[in-house]
């Protein structure tokens, strides 16, 4: 078994004994999408791409694999080529050459697997992220505080304080499960906890008189709490973890694919003359993203 010093993939041996494999775990799974959604975010950043980006990829990587096993398809494949999708659907197209030469990472497997994933999501495309939600939320709470400058600076630091909780939101299924105002609003009370910028519990009643809804605030806030208990209970894989549960996916992929990938790889190698492009990650945060990536 050798370890490719550039993308930290191995290569296995041609014929493995799949006998004694035992399948991944249902907790072993979610620590191993955790993680690539973590690198999605990563990659975005990298990229210097808006939060709209990086929750649409995150959302399409986790409807993908609410039909699939990471069994089945590579995670790191499909991670690349959700964000590939999400640049196209929100209208800030990168090539997927330029991106898979941004992070070191052959760009056919992005294009081979393109259509897989929009037939895994039955070219449902559009989605909507917890980020604008904050900020109208903030513009709102500037006449709800009647925000002088003192005010105004702390609803400014709330803002940035509630895109960072969202960030570990989007790593949750709190995505799946709740709609952004929700996802807005449970990141605003947790941060507000935190920086006491306001009296949430009457910034909910003013909300509630201005719309006629079913749902109570008492129903709301129980939304909201549960929404900020799966991030409480998120579990970041480490670094050990991840050793781990690498070499045990890969026992378990089928060798065909092993195969096809070494091929890519060998094909990628071989076209290291290919033109510079201008949007490219700083060479220190690609360094950062190759090396993280299993």
């Amino acid at each position: 078994m050798k370890v490719n010093p550039v993308d930290g993939s191995i290569d296995l041996p041609d014929h493995v004994d799949s006998s004694g494999v035992k399948p991944m775990s249902y907790e072993e799974e979610q620590l191993i999408r955790v993680f690539y959604e973590q690198k999605i975010q990563e990659v975005c950043t990298a990229f210097k791409f808006p939060h709209k980006i990086q929750a649409t990829a995150i959302i399409y990587f986790k409807r993908f694999y609410l039909q699939w096993s990471v069994m089945e398809h590579q995670p790191k494949n499909i991670m690349l080529t959700c964000v590939y999708a999400s640049c196209k659907v929100e209208e800030n197209h990168v090539s997927a050459e330029e991106l898979g030469k941004g992070i070191q990472q052959d760009h056919e497997i992005i294009l081979n697997n393109e259509m897989v994933l929009l037939k895994s999501l039955d070219f449902d495309l559009i989605v909507y992220a917890p980020y604008r939600s904050i900020e109208g939320f903030i513009d709102d709470l500037e006449g709800f505080c009647r925000a002088g400058n003192g005010a105004f600076q702390r609803l400014k630091e709330l803002h940035q304080m509630a895109i960072s909780h969202a960030d570990k939101m989007m790593l949750t299924d709190a995505p799946l499960l709740y709609t952004p105002g929700q996802l807005a609003l449970a990141a605003l009370h947790k941060c507000n906890d935190i920086l006491k910028v306001f009296d949430f519990e009457r910034y909910l009643e003013t909300i509630f008189s201005r719309q006629h809804s079913n749902c109570t605030i008492e129903q709301f806030v129980q939304s909201i709490n549960a929404i900020n208990y799966l991030v409480d209970q998120l579990k970041m894989p480490s670094v050990k973890d991840m050793r781990h549960l690498d070499r045990k996916l890969r026992h378990c992929w089928d060798p065909s694919s092993r195969d096809e990938y070494g091929i890519r790889r060998k094909r990628r190698s071989q076209n290291t003359n290919r033109k510079e492009h201008l949007l490219m990650p700083s060479s220190t945060a690609r360094k950062r993203i190759v090396e993280g990536l299993v």
